[in-house]
């Protein structure tokens, strides 16, 4: 059997979820696939997580048997699932059942706040929850406001970038210009797929701007441009390969979480495909 053989086998045997992404995209399958085992990457070198507005249509429970079923074991907080009257009793009956399968909250968001009294509840519902990262919305003027309060609580608060259809947030490089000479706990949460639709290159922007890029939604799109929509990830226009060979590069150390924004009522069997083919990257890369 040929070395390249061997590989696909190791690369399939490490993927539980892989085989589709193998096939739907063979074309990168490159030297670095051929390696042993022994050489390749950890699954497990990037941590990898679901954005809760995947599960928009599901409560909780359903949610987290999902994830179960893939093995993924974070998930940011969406506040249909959590809302942010919640007592102490309801944040630690919430927390109870991430525990009970394997899952841990490690943010809350997208919030978004238009006035300092959101922020403010924003800022204080995070801090209950008992976590140390948010992914927010706020408006420009009230930037240097949420710096503050970042610091304060001592907290990280991401900033969503949403595509050219944002006004005010379409890509990490306009985030990057609002909060460079701001606190350090001020950064992003990096949407690449939407920086893509919006003609930016989520690979260079990556190590651009790795110091304040927080929290990832990790995506693929159709097409770069406002057109594009998500889809699974080994299928759209972004290089996966060569985003994740840049995450280890950075030593990024934080979440990438699945936004999946397709077949959003039936959504288990593209996530599925996205965490196998995330994975099998991971080994292969």
């Amino acid at each position: 059997m040929s070395n390249t053989k061997n590989s696909r086998r190791s690369f399939l045997q490490r993927s539980a979820l892989g085989a589709a992404a193998v096939l739907t995209s063979p074309s990168w399958m490159t030297s670095s696939a051929s390696e042993s085992v022994e050489k390749m990457a950890d699954q497990n070198a990037i941590k990898l997580g679901i954005a809760g507005y995947s599960f928009v249509n599901f409560n909780l429970e359903q949610s987290l048997a999902m994830m179960k079923r893939m093995d993924v074991r974070y998930l940011c907080i969406k506040d249909f699932h959590l809302p942010l009257d919640s007592t102490a009793e309801q944040i630690a009956a919430f927390h109870q059942k991430l525990a009970e399968s394997n899952v841990k909250g490690y943010a809350v968001g997208p919030l978004y706040m238009k006035t300092k009294a959101e922020i403010d509840r924003a800022f204080d519902y995070c801090k209950r929850v008992g976590v140390d990262l948010m992914i927010g919305i706020p408006e420009i003027k009230d930037l240097p406001y949420v710096a503050q309060k970042a610091k304060e609580y001592n907290i990280k608060y991401g900033i969503h970038n949403h595509g050219p259809e944002d006004k005010i947030y379409p890509n990490a490089t306009v985030i990057w210009n609002q909060i460079k000479d701001l606190d350090k706990n001020l950064g992003m949460c990096f949407d690449m797929g939407h920086n893509m639709r919006d003609g930016q290159d989520p690979i260079k922007d990556l190590g651009r701007y790795k110091s304040r890029i927080f929290d990832i939604h990790l995506k693929n799109v159709t097409a770069a441009d406002a057109k594009g929509s998500t889809c699974e990830l080994g299928r759209g226009v972004i290089d996966i390969p060569a985003f994740v060979k840049e995450l280890l590069k950075i030593k990024y150390p934080g979440v990438c979480s699945i936004e999946f924004e397709k077949d959003m009522k039936d959504p288990l069997a593209g996530i599925a495909e996205s965490v196998g083919f995330f994975r099998g990257v991971l080994s292969a890369v």
